[in-house]
């Protein structure tokens, strides 16, 4: 299970503008904001920053200036691999270690679409051991519950951060996972697909544009 929200794309005129210092060629640029305050960018400058960017990553630079937030809520096994893009991207997650005794436990809180029936019994009984040892910290502050709660929890537990990266590590990301065999990849991967100009600056690319 994956949950993308609250996207934002930001800094596209600033990206496009800096595609085009190399060559002077500013007075080129056809892109405006519409009436309704987007950025919409011109036929010269899509076609630019297309072949910027099937040129490789020398020469897409700019894309790393096209910034995405979003709040990803996921369970730990996926941010576990997530975690490998560490290069150009910020994230602010949920703290388990303050807050996991703010709330009582319920299968809401875990990834569990392909869990099998047995699997699933023994999930329960794991969220009612650890809704039982929080009940137990909270009543009497001894730290040994709270440790039964960080060891014993799952890694299907879900876990929300608020993501900052760029149009360059969605690229790495995009191709690198859209064929991986976690649902959550390609739900990831299709949500990429969706954001501005992707199609263009990210799907487009052949095998010498990804070196």
């Amino acid at each position: 299970m994956i949950e993308l929200t609250k996207t934002s794309v930001m800094n596209l005129e600033n990206a496009i503008r800096g595609a085009r210092n190399p060559m002077n060629s500013w007075a080129k640029s056809d892109s405006a904001y519409d009436e309704d305050g987007n950025y919409v960018l011109g036929e010269n400058d899509v076609g630019l920053g297309m072949r910027l960017c099937r040129a490789g990553s020398d020469h897409r630079k700019f894309i790393r200036q096209i910034f995405v937030s979003v709040d990803i809520l996921a369970p730990l096994y996926w941010w576990k691999e997530f975690d490998t893009y560490k290069v150009g991207t910020v994230a602010n997650s949920t703290s388990t270690m303050h807050k996991i005794q703010a709330k009582s436990f319920s299968r809401d809180d875990f990834s569990h679409d392909h869990m099998s029936k047995t699997a699933l019994c023994c999930l329960d009984s794991v969220i009612a051991c650890l809704e039982e040892q929080r009940q137990r910290f909270l009543e009497t502050k001894d730290k040994a519950y709270w440790y039964d709660m960080i060891q014993l929890l799952p890694s299907s537990y879900n876990q929300m951060r608020t993501v900052t990266l760029n149009y360059e590590v969605l690229t790495n990301i995009y191709y690198a996972r859209r064929f991986h065999k976690l649902d959550e990849w390609h739900t990831l991967c299709d949500w990429i697909e969706s954001l501005p100009y992707a199609k263009e600056f990210i799907l487009s690319l052949d095998e010498k544009g990804r070196d």
